[in-house]
């Protein structure tokens, strides 16, 4: 029989009338079921929300810096079992789970960090000649009760790219959980309330969309912070009213591969950056554009990388890809593929499924207006094309609705700087795949691709408010 998993409000397990089965995406078979919270319960979590901000802000940077500190102990003791819930919960391949939950350690680490040296700043009130004898200063100061609505595909460090930033600013957290993968939340909500989290500090549920929207709409929350897609996104901070919103969402990544680049290398790592995970990652590598000069010896190794991959079940070591998280996502993939073959695109290796698992699938000559070229497509396929010069790859890299991250191959620095300069995105990496991302690192889109940064030291500011005090010393 599936275990039943509580919610956490107010430092307590709570129950409800009603409750969801959570399937795992390798198997299909049921592996737990999760309490979800009516309005009632919602309200209750959100109270509590609320009724921790002034706990949180009082606390110390001490205290705040130990309590953080205590969480990435407690990740820690528990690596294993939230790896393993990881590759259950998500279908995420074990290797890559332990990856995450090492991740998740970093992120804590770093808030804890930036909990003590969250700093101001002393104004020169007098480069004002009519401010003789004042001085000011600037302090950060929490912003607030955050609402955090994190996805399936890294159900733990993208909470904790929340979770750290906001403890360290001195906020109390309410999370919602993705609903395909809600048990990593909780059991991070286990470890937070051993950390010694003052009740309300961290709330965690699951709820259906009315009660999520009316949480964004909820004008006690001082901040949205949302990772997720973009059609998600974008509707939520048209309803999210006078809250700061901070949006973390999709891209369709594309990479270029000048002559000068070690093709090697390049294949080897975009082949990675396309199909770890099954390509559900935000900078999961979609577009890879290369110089015509060298397109034949380049997709030649590129295939042949991609056919190396070992794909299947997720608890294997071995394994990179994995399942997709539902068969409505393979069954999106697999019709997107299709219209782009029945277009004149042509399969260089995959478009096979096997319940959940699709094989790493590249095409060529895809339509530049397929939806699998100019949308996100969340799934194993990656699209490779030919550029005449350099001018014409930055143009189609920036031919797109997203600008999130994108990568250059060359050893050419004029031609880093040039790219860095016109290339439209959050993040250029240059001589490595475009999935590529720390956790220290500012990290986020603009387009349709989101509002604001996470990485923690820039989530603090995010999640923090300027106060200026101003002094007249002349009385």
């Amino acid at each position: 029989m599936a275990e039943k998993q509580k919610l956490f409000v107010n430092n307590r397990w709570t129950a409800s009338s009603a409750w969801e089965p959570v399937f795992n995406p390798y198997s299909g078979r049921p592996i737990a079921e999760v309490a979800v919270a009516g309005s009632r319960l919602v309200e209750r979590a959100a109270a509590s929300t609320e009724a921790a901000a002034s706990a949180m802000a009082a606390m110390t940077a001490h205290e705040r810096a130990s309590l953080l500190s205590g969480i990435v102990h407690g990740i820690a003791r528990n690596a294993k079992i939230l790896a393993e819930i990881l590759c259950r919960d998500a279908g995420k391949p074990i290797a890559l789970a332990r990856g995450e939950v090492n991740r998740a350690k970093i992120t804590f680490t770093l808030g804890a960090e930036e909990a003590r040296r969250l700093a101001g700043e002393a104004i020169p009130l007098d480069a004002d000649p009519g401010a003789r004898g004042y001085w000011g200063m600037v302090r950060r100061f929490p912003i607030g009760p955050v609402l955090a609505i994190s996805p399936f595909n890294f159900p733990l460090n993208l909470v904790a790219h929340k979770l750290a930033p906001a403890l360290a600013a001195g906020n109390p957290v309410l999370l919602k959980l993705p609903p395909q993968a809600p048990l990593c939340g909780l059991e991070l909500a286990r470890i937070v309330k051993e950390a010694g989290a003052p009740p309300g500090a961290f709330n965690v549920i699951h709820c259906a969309v009315p009660e999520a929207e009316a949480l964004v709409r909820d004008e006690r929350f001082a901040l949205l912070s949302f990772t997720g897609s973009c059609a998600v996104g974008w509707h939520l901070k048209r309803i999210a009213g006078r809250k700061k919103v901070l949006l973390e969402l999709g891209g369709n990544a594309a990479a270029a591969v000048m002559p000068d680049a070690d093709l090697a290398h390049a294949a080897g790592r975009l082949a990675l950056g396309a199909f770890v995970f099954s390509g559900q990652v935000c900078i999961s590598v979609q577009r890879v554009m290369v110089h015509r000069k060298v397109y034949d010896a380049f997709k030649k190794r590129f295939v042949a990388e991609v056919k190396k991959l070992i794909v299947g079940d997720p608890r294997s070591k071995e394994v990179v890809a994995g399942p997709l998280i539902d068969a409505a996502s393979a069954d999106r993939v697999m019709q997107w593929i299709a219209q782009a073959k029945s277009r004149g695109a042509r399969v260089l290796t995959g478009n096979r499924r096997q319940k959940n698992i699709l094989a790493p699938t590249v095409l060529e000559n895809v339509p530049r207006d397929c939806r699998i070229y100019t949308e996100e497509v969340f799934g194993p396929v990656a699209c490779l094309e030919s550029f005449e010069n350099f001018d014409q790859a930055v143009e189609r890299i920036n031919d797109s609705q997203y600008g999130l991250q994108a990568g250059i191959f060359t050893r050419d620095l004029g031609l880093v700087n040039r790219a860095f300069t016109e290339i439209k995105v959050g993040g250029l990496i240059v001589n490595d795949y475009p999935t590529f991302r720390t956790d220290n690192a500012p990290y986020g889109g603009i387009k349709a691709s989101g509002l604001g940064r996470e990485g923690v030291r820039y989530a603090v500011q995010e999640m923090t408010e300027p106060r200026l005090l101003v002094v007249n010393s002349n009385v």
